[in-house]
């Protein structure tokens, strides 16, 4: 299935599974790639050595096309973004908008730069700045999260800009494929669908835990790091929304020793990071210790597999899905599913479209 997007990447299918932290590792990546998407490793919770490892593990897995994913505001990003070109990674990709800088840098040695943008005014402010295509989350999305649904944000940002755009946020089968290329979408991004994949790395107690929620146990809190975030309603989201301000302060301080001993950061790093993540933000002093150390929080779900410890975020998709497919399996579900649905549209005659 050809859509501009696919040209500009040079994948099979125009399909991505998205950069998630501490589940988009080699082994999803790969496992994408050879299915025909694009896979995208998450690097935010890899140390720079740890990316080159990751990439090279990767492509020991697969000949195919993939793209790392970079948080602009990482005071590595230069070291991160001189390791994917060294080992020639195709596809940058951006949870927050790079600078014009970065986006040069990265064009400069070939890499196709891919921002995430949650508004019409951030997709063109990219892509003035030479940003090869935008990908569009709507408020269905898992993680941090804005409030426009997907079906209303995408074609505002179709209509403003003249790169490729990638929908996210809601996306899970072949209709939903349908459906954004409607909108003038050139392909879907999709998260909670490749993480409740046989090919994910999450522990199966996790998975277990995404299947059988309903729509109504995803919600959007604002308790663990001040900031709208959408994932599974658990005991520990429960508690950090019943939480004093005293018990909170507590909770994040231990979260917040237990990420330093993991990631290597210094206290001071720590508070640095979370005064930037305060600046310009209501947020109180536990909810920038939180903030600072989510990816602690999210690893003790994903990696082990703690779901009373850790958090889970989910798209509102995860009420709906009920099986784990190999990424293969999943994949030309997905298309197979994108021909019965364009087959079955009402193209003439009667009460259909004419």
């Amino acid at each position: 299935m050809e859509t501009a997007f696919t040209r500009l990447v040079g994948v099979r299918c125009p399909i991505v599974q998205t950069g998630m932290g501490w589940v988009a590792g080699p082994r999803l990546v790969s496992a994408v790639a050879n299915a025909g998407a694009l896979g995208v490793l998450a690097s935010a919770t890899m140390t720079v050595d740890g990316l080159r490892e990751a990439i090279r593990e990767v492509k020991s897995r697969t000949d195919a096309p993939f793209g790392v994913n970079l948080r602009a505001d990482a005071r590595d990003a230069g070291d991160r973004v001189r390791v994917m070109v060294d080992e020639g990674v195709r596809v940058a990709s951006f949870a927050l908008a790079p600078s014009r800088e970065l986006i040069a840098e990265l064009k400069e040695s070939g890499v196709v730069v891919i921002p995430s943008v949650g508004a019409r005014r951030h997709a063109e402010k990219v892509v003035a700045w030479g940003a090869d295509a935008v990908l569009v989350q709507g408020g269905e999305g898992g993680g941090h999260t804005g409030e426009v649904a997907t079906t209303v944000l995408l074609p505002q940002v179709v209509d403003a800009v003249d790169v490729p755009v990638v929908a996210a946020g809601g996306f899970f089968d072949g209709r939903g494929l349908v459906a954004a290329l409607a909108y003038g979408a050139a392909g879907v991004a999709m998260g909670t669908r490749f993480l409740l994949t046989s090919d994910s790395t999450v522990p199966d107690a996790v998975k277990a835990r995404y299947l059988a929620a309903t729509v109504r146990d995803v919600t959007v809190t604002r308790a663990v790091d001040g900031l709208p975030h959408r994932m599974l309603r658990t005991e520990l989201v429960e508690s950090l929304e019943r939480s004093g301000r005293v018990r909170a302060l507590s909770r994040a301080v231990r979260h917040a020793a237990r990420f330093r001993r993991l990631s290597g950061l210094g206290w001071g790093e720590m508070v640095r990071e979370g005064l930037a993540l305060r600046h310009g933000k209501d947020l109180s002093w536990s909810q920038v210790l939180l903030a600072a150390n989510t990816p602690m929080l999210l690893r003790s779900a994903m990696v082990d597999g703690r779901t009373d410890l850790g958090v889970m975020a989910a798209g509102q998709v995860a009420g709906v899905i009920e099986d784990l497919p190999s990424c293969a399996e999943l994949v030309e579900r997905l298309l197979d599913e994108a021909r019965a649905a364009v087959g079955a549209l009402p193209v003439s005659g009667g009460s259909g479209v004419a």
